[in-house]
């Protein structure tokens, strides 16, 4: 096989990583990674100018890793796996459009897809396995040995977003406000909270979550706080863990069932199954209480490596 320079895109609301590689002789040569901006839903208000500044900023700054010249560095093949971005429909294809105009290469050596369809196939590139992604957002998807595949969760977190760190913050600063209006006894979490967000008083809450800028992320970024307070015993906090770890649960156990798989391997990304080690172990209890011969593997790679294989098999489509 020839020489060919790729680029792989994980874009998440908070964050975009690129990675850049080289295909050469069957094997796989890492050049560089960058990291840029975040996108937000492409049908949302300025969806498009976020998407193309996730990409150009990310790709420029793996480029200036790299080493490399901007305008010299051809792109023969893209794959991004971005949040809210629906297999299948128009908005993937418009999102491919984009990528290959930020990248000047032909729209049918890019593809997009969602971020969780990268993860997986960063995670097993071969074979069966379910994928758990706990971010910002939430997300769950396998494939069987027969190739089929499904997703649960996932569907925007205004409507399901349970079992994500925003389900956790949003939770935690709905519970602290049945505290400041006494439908519930005063608790240390909620002046945690309050100071988070630089507020004092309920309707300095409400107004700052209406903010078109806090959305998910706001929510998010109180995360690690509800589950701090979990790990020190604070009975309402545990609730809420427990509560998102479920949904988690059930989402793999939806996969697991519609792939026929009865001892799925689960590989768990995302920043909050990641890093919120006390959500972590509530969610390994749940999932084993109602499959308890899953195994827990260890990914093969993460989602910009499923964003370079899946551009690599674009470009091997494009070259037929």
């Amino acid at each position: 096989m020839n020489e060919y320079f790729l680029a792989g895109f994980d874009a998440g609301q908070t964050q975009t990583r690129c990675r850049l590689s080289r295909w050469h002789h069957d094997q796989w040569y890492p050049l560089a990674e960058g990291l840029g901006s975040g996108v937000i839903h492409l049908q949302a208000t300025n969806g498009e100018k976020h998407f193309e500044q996730a990409l150009l900023s990310s790709f420029n700054q793996a480029i200036t890793n790299a080493g490399l010249a901007a305008e010299k560095t051809l792109i023969s093949a893209a794959a991004i796996g971005a949040s809210g971005i629906e297999h299948g429909t128009p908005l993937q294809e418009q999102a491919e459009q984009l990528l290959g105009s930020c990248l000047h290469i032909p729209v049918n050596q890019c593809l997009a897809t969602g971020d969780e369809r990268v993860a997986l196939h960063g995670a097993f590139p071969q074979g069966a396995g379910i994928v758990l992604i706990s971010g910002t957002g939430m997300i769950c998807i396998g494939r069987n040995d027969q190739g089929e595949e499904h997703r649960c969760g996932g569907w925007g977190w205004l409507l399901d977003g349970g079992g994500s760190a925003q389900d956790l913050g949003q939770q935690g600063l709905q519970l602290s406000l049945r505290m400041a209006d006494g439908r519930l006894s005063e608790w240390p979490l909620r002046q945690l909270l309050w100071d988070a967000i630089n507020c004092s008083t309920a309707a300095e809450v409400k107004a700052l979550a209406v903010q078109p800028n806090f959305g998910a992320a706001g929510f998010a970024r109180l995360a690690p706080l509800v589950v701090a307070e979990a790990a020190r015993g604070d009975q309402r906090a545990i609730k809420i863990v427990q509560h998102s770890a479920i949904s988690l649960a059930e989402a793999v156990e939806g996969v697991a069932k519609n792939l026929r798989l009865s001892a799925p391997r689960i590989a768990g990304s995302g920043g909050a199954f990641q890093h919120l080690q006390t959500f972590q172990n509530q969610i390994v209890q749940a999932i084993s209480e109602r499959l308890p011969d899953a195994r827990w593997s260890k990914p093969h790679g993460d989602a910009c490596d499923g964003a370079l294989q899946l551009a690599l098999a674009q470009l091997n489509l494009s070259s037929k």
